[in-house]
C-alpha cells in the first residue's frame, strides 16, 4: 500500500507521524503483506486468520481495532471513529462466514480504508 503524499502545507506532529506509521505497518500486515506471483493482487493476515473458525476472526477484529484506538488517542472526531468501527464490524461479521468470509476479507480491506480515514483527518489543513 503506497501512502498518499502529504501536502506540503500540512504539518504533522512527531506523535501523529509516529502513530500514522504504526497504523501503516498494521494495515500492511493485515491487508497487503503477500502478493500473488504474476499478479498485482495482494492480501494480508486478515483473510488467512479468518480460515480459523471464531478465534481467527476474533483475533483479526481485535487487531483491526488498533487503528481506531490510535485515531481515538489522536482526537479524531467521533463521526470518523464511528465510521472506522463500522468498517471493522462489517469486516468481522462478513469475514466470519466459512470460506466465503476469507474471500470477503481479501477484497474488503477495512484496515486500508481506516488508515486512509486517519491520514485524511490528520492531514486536513482545516483541522486547526
Amino acid at each position: 500500500m503506497e501512502p498518499d503524499p502529504i501536502a506540503p502545507e500540512t504539518q504533522l506532529t512527531e506523535r501523529e507521524t509516529a502513530a500514522l506509521n504504526r497504523v501503516r505497518v498494521v494495515t500492511y500486515a493485515l491487508d497487503d503483506a503477500v502478493r500473488i506471483p504474476g499478479t498485482d493482487f495482494r492480501f494480508g493476515l486478515d483473510p488467512v486468520l479468518s480460515l480459523l473458525p471464531i478465534a481467527g476472526d476474533a483475533a483479526a477484529a481485535v487487531i483491526s481495532l488498533y487503528p481506531v484506538a490510535e485515531a481515538y488517542r489522536l482526537g479524531v472526531p467521533r463521526r470518523t471513529l464511528a465510521g472506522m468501527v463500522l468498517l471493522v464490524a462489517v469486516d468481522a461479521v462478513a469475514g466470519s462466514v466459512p470460506l466465503l468470509g476469507s474471500v470477503f476479507d481479501a477484497l474488503w480491506r477495512a484496515n486500508r480504508w481506516n488508515y486512509r480515514l486517519l491520514e485524511r483527518q490528520l492531514t486536513d489543513p482545516s483541522r486547526g
